[in-house]
């Protein structure tokens, strides 16, 4: 499988805090990779590298083969990275619509040099996104603070949906959520690997990781130590990989 973003000897300090120690990762195009590790493991720093909100203070990014640099998120983004933060980043206040739109908002001309907001095509765009996940909401101007846990990761997937986003990074989607919820959001992660986009699952559920997870690469004190197919694991044996950092 072709890498489509790969890191070479990444490293990251804080001060005399070494977070990150060379990691070395091939993220596979069109696969669900789980990144997993006890808490000050490295996975928020790895995450916020990829995702363009931190610079790496050593190593190099490529992404289809080309050495990047990203300069915020929104650099990330306009590449095809989307990383979906476990707050999800949405304006509980805001509709469904403005927030798949937030900062990428549609417009028509109605006047030479005037142009309006393109209400109609926005509603129409947001709710097939919303419908290529298989998520029906009536109300596309429904405030997003009355959707369940699931529909709102549903929402921040629409808006990485809206972007193109060929990698989707998603920071603990399923905390706090109930077994409903949480199969929904695990349901979602399956629909977008169905359309060819790469997953990148940072979890401590190691159920949700064995249920969606093609491959699973296991941090420990800054470094990567396992790196392997998720397939013939179990949650059991997954965590006990976390714990010590070796394989059973």
């Amino acid at each position: 499988m072709a890498p489509v973003l790969s890191l070479r000897g990444i490293e990251k300090s804080y001060g005399a805090v070494a977070a990150l120690k060379g990691i070395d990762l091939d993220i596979g195009r069109g696969e669900v990779l789980a990144i997993c590790g006890d808490n000050g493991a490295g996975k928020s720093s790895l995450v916020r590298i990829i995702s363009g909100a931190q610079e790496p203070s050593a190593g190099a990014m490529m992404l289809d083969g080309r050495t990047v640099s990203f300069r915020s998120p929104q650099d990330a983004l306009a590449k095809g990275i989307a990383t979906i933060y476990q707050d999800l980043a949405l304006a509980p206040r805001l509709s469904i619509v403005q927030n798949v739109f937030m900062g990428a908002e549609l417009t028509r001309p109605v006047l030479p040099f005037v142009h309006i907001l393109d209400k109609r095509r926005m509603e129409d765009l947001a709710k097939g996104y919303l419908g290529r996940l298989s998520v029906a909401v009536e109300d596309m101007h429904r405030p997003v603070e009355r959707l369940s846990g699931g529909q709102r990761q549903a929402v921040a997937i629409s808006r990485a949906l809206h972007w193109d986003a060929q990698v989707v990074i998603m920071d603990e989607p399923t905390a706090a959520l109930g077994v409903k919820e949480t199969a929904l959001v695990l349901d979602l992660i399956r629909k977008l690997n169905a359309e060819g986009r790469t997953v990148v699952l940072i979890s401590h559920n190691m159920a949700d990781v064995t249920a969606v997870a093609t491959r699973v690469a296991i941090l420990k004190s800054g470094r990567k130590v396992i790196d392997r197919p998720v397939a013939g694991l179990d949650a059991d044996g997954l965590a006990h990989m976390v714990m010590t950092g070796k394989e059973s």
